[in-house]
């Protein structure tokens, strides 16, 4: 066959027929729907107006902060200029970033290094033991505050950071519990085919358990991230020299300074708190999916 008739044979061949593309389904707008949405909307904007007031407030001048108007009448950055003159902030974030990341990373690895032996090893009293760590979880902050204080004391900790993130590395009740349903989960076949391939316990944990457990390490990171970073009872216990507050006992010295102090200088104290709370807006922001997701699963394994 020729090339003329060749293309001939293929210009007189009929066109394959187009299927029609499914038509779109149509969402329909029921009132339950419209309810649903109205709700969400309206707590969204009670649980975000703090913060916007907040936001608004800290471009104000002093006469305006308690105007509640959200647009400011009289718009100005001198603010965020003079919290820095008014008070160390710089030196407090540094405190509080560094006890927040020492606060998360050794409660992490510890809840979880415990979390693994109560869900792995099977030894007699393991479920008495874990109801033991449990029951922990059901004292009250203020009967332990007193001992505790007494033992840094005794080991001439106080007005240091180290108390303020060094209990963490003996775990937490909570999080071994959020973190032993997980590993609960994990198929147990896989670790005894790593074992029969000559892994030890320590490389199962460190290169086959934590790695499939990375939602819920990623959580338990967060939910400490913001308790160590919003923490004000132990600063105020244990710190005594400005050069050692965080930002919460911070806040509370800028209060006491120029809320209630006869200054009255409430627009450092609100621009003050608006810096410290973008922080933590960006990292669930960052974390958000993992956040989900940890949620998620760690709820259906077990």
């Amino acid at each position: 066959m020729t090339t003329q008739t060749r293309l001939d044979s293929e210009a007189a061949a009929p066109e394959p027929e187009k299927r029609p593309r499914p038509a779109r389904r149509r969402r329909r707008i029921t009132p339950a729907k419209v309810l649903i949405w109205t709700g969400l909307i309206l707590a969204t904007l009670v649980f975000i107006y703090p913060f916007i007031w907040l936001l608004s407030a800290s471009f104000k001048p002093r006469g305006e902060v308690f105007d509640n108007k959200i647009i400011p009448e009289t718009f100005t950055f001198e603010n965020y200029l003079n919290v820095w003159d008014e008070a160390p902030m710089a030196l407090w974030l540094w405190n509080t970033v560094l006890v927040t990341v020492l606060a998360a990373v050794t409660v992490t690895v510890s809840s979880a290094m415990v979390a693994w032996g109560f869900s792995y090893f099977r030894f007699r009293g393991r479920n008495f033991l874990f109801g033991i760590v449990l029951a922990t979880m059901m004292l009250p902050g203020a009967v332990t505050m007193i001992p505790q204080f007494l033992i840094w004391n005794s080991l001439g900790m106080v007005d240091t950071l180290t108390p303020l993130w060094a209990q963490n590395l003996f775990g937490s009740a909570f999080y071994i519990f959020l973190l032993r349903q997980f590993f609960l989960g994990l198929p147990r076949e896989l670790f005894e085919a790593a074992k029969i391939d000559g892994a030890n316990n320590w490389k199962i944990f460190t290169r086959i358990a934590m790695p499939l457990c990375k939602p819920a390490l990623i959580i338990t990171l967060i939910f400490e991230f913001q308790a160590a970073w919003t923490d004000l009872m132990r600063p105020l216990i244990y710190l005594r020299d400005s050069d050692n507050f965080t930002v919460p006992r911070g806040l509370k010295a800028l209060l006491d300074q120029y809320g209630f102090g006869g200054e009255w200088h409430w627009e450092i104290v609100v621009t003050a708190s608006v810096i410290t709370t973008i922080p933590m807006i960006i990292l669930f922001f960052l974390g958000q999916r993992h956040f989900v997701q940890g949620i998620a699963t760690t709820g259906t394994k077990g």
